[in-house]
């Protein structure tokens, strides 16, 4: 299997361990498949008798080719262990004859960003190792709170890895804050930037593009590798769950082999949906995927008019990992359906204007697959409040979006699928929202919300978020969007 450009189908085509390496295409494009392996109906009912590490293991060969099976077992063993998914990984709950809640946040920083970051280290420390680099990687992260911490998490410590995270100093709750600035590390830093995720997001990848500067690193034994879902590494992990989803409502007896479900995914950059639509090509038997926005809803309006206009109100909102106005990897879906010359274009006028309009044939093909709905704050908060009210289940902001989308679909179309929504994560990252939602009063602080909502609703505070308020902080150095490079450079110098 190789890789090639979403922007340039006559570009070299890679081998999955150089694009995990190498993170963003040379002409700054995303790296894709050059073609989709299938999945079989043996071989899901095979997958159906596997445990989780094994279903990663064998959907992850079928694209890193390079990879040996035994490599890639024993790293997924390694990831998704008992010790580090307390609860399992992707789990599914079962909220009402329809809707069956996916948690992706059992995982060591309590969000969904895990179900990659976890895997994502070793398949790099691998492919430093088969591509010869004898270089220290340096992994740049733009975060919205969620990937900081779960890469954080997962690279501490590597040998022959340096991080860098930044995120946006007013846009991630109280906890996600306090979760990067204490985190441990020998080889990591974490800077927040006056701006907002699409600021630290477009800064990084201004670096990434610069030739001085990877010519400066290089001088300095470094090379730039990124941990967002704009690398391969990370994205692919994400299809695996949608499989080991469909594969434990077989097993429990939910649908037999060949029954299509729905998707709905909440989501800013489109990594984890897009992972689904990937897993639908593949052959699992996907019929719609819920594109889950909130009140920033720049994807509703794409999946409904063909247009992206980012070139509007940017809100901060009680889901804030979902605050983005450049969904970074729609451009993957735009090469699927529309090919990599109009890709290029569309993105070209994006970087120009801030806009794009697909034509009227790209708009029908991606409509075949997603439509779009969207949460604002009240509907958001009316989700959590309902869904604890009538299921006895606590979400947070993120899922509720998803959870208001999902049912807005169903009220629209009258599908009675089996739903599967992604539940990103713990409602303890986001304690003091949620307990706002639930009581319509404010916590204590921000802090203080995360025991008071578990003594409320006896629900037990997820193991990762207990005691944060007393961890050590680290990091508290604030950049301007525009000094992100120096930034970088300084603490290489440290």
């Amino acid at each position: 299997m190789k890789f090639q450009s979403t922007r340039d189908a006559a570009a070299a085509k890679l081998s999955a361990a150089q694009v995990i390496k190498q993170g963003l295409a040379k002409d700054g494009g995303l790296f894709v498949p050059e073609n989709i392996p299938t999945l079989t109906k043996a071989d899901i009912e095979a997958l159906c008798a596997m445990d989780y590490p094994a279903r990663a293991a064998t959907v992850l060969g079928k694209f890193l080719t390079d990879y040996t099976a035994e490599e890639l077992l024993a790293d997924c063993k390694a990831a998704y262990a008992p010790t580090s998914f307390v609860g399992g990984a992707a789990p599914l709950h079962k909220l009402n004859d329809t809707m069956h809640i996916m948690e992706l946040w059992h995982g060591p920083t309590a969000a969904f960003k895990d179900m990659a970051l976890q895997i994502m280290p070793r398949l790099l420390s691998r492919a430093l190792v088969k591509t010869g680099e004898e270089r220290t990687a340096l992994i740049l992260v733009a975060t919205s709170g969620d990937t900081g911490k779960a890469a954080l998490e997962g690279y501490k410590d590597i040998d022959r890895i340096k991080m860098m995270v930044f995120y946006p100093v007013d846009g991630v709750s109280t906890v996600q804050k306090l979760q990067m600035q204490t985190q441990t590390g020998s080889n990591v830093n974490v800077t927040a930037i006056k701006g907002n995720f699409d600021d630290a997001q477009t800064g990084v990848k201004k670096i990434f593009s610069d030739t001085d500067v990877a010519k400066e690193l290089d001088k300095q034994g470094y090379f730039l590798s990124s941990a967002n879902s704009i690398n391969w590494g990370r994205l692919a992990p994400q299809i695996v769950y949608y499989v080991s989803a469909y594969c434990d409502l077989l097993s429990s007896g939910e649908i037999k082999y060949g029954d299509m479900i729905n998707v709905t995914v909440p989501t800013g950059n489109f990594g984890n949906i897009f992972a689904a639509y990937l897993a639908k090509l593949m052959g699992l038997p996907i019929d719609r995927l819920v594109c889950a926005s909130n009140k920033n809803n720049i994807l509703t309006d794409f999946l409904k008019t063909g247009t992206y206009d980012r070139n509007r109100d940017f809100y901060l909102t009680m889901s804030p990992s979902m605050d983005i106005l450049i969904s970074s990897n729609l451009e993957r879906l735009l090469y699927f359906v529309a090919g990599p010359e109009k890709t290029a274009e569309y993105m070209k006028s994006l970087a120009q204007t801030g806009a794009y309009t697909v034509d009227d044939d790209t708009r029908k093909a991606i409509a075949n697959h997603f439509c779009g709905y969207f949460a604002d704050e009240a509907a958001t908060t009316a989700t959590i409040r309902d869904t604890m009210d009538q299921y006895g289940y606590l979400i947070d902001t993120h899922t509720a979006v998803a959870v208001s989308a999902a049912a807005q679909y169903v009220n629209e179309t009258g599908d009675k699928k089996p739903m599967v929504v992604a539940s990103t994560a713990s409602p303890y990252k986001f304690a003091s929202d949620v307990y706002t939602s639930l009581y319509n009063e404010a916590p204590t602080s921000p802090l203080a919300a995360l025991d008071e909502l578990s003594e409320k609703t006896g629900v037990e505070i997820t193991y990762p978020l207990r005691g944060i308020g007393e961890r050590t902080v680290r990091f508290t150095n604030v950049v301007e969007a525009a000094d992100m490079q120096n930034a970088m450079l300084a603490y290489l110098a440290e």
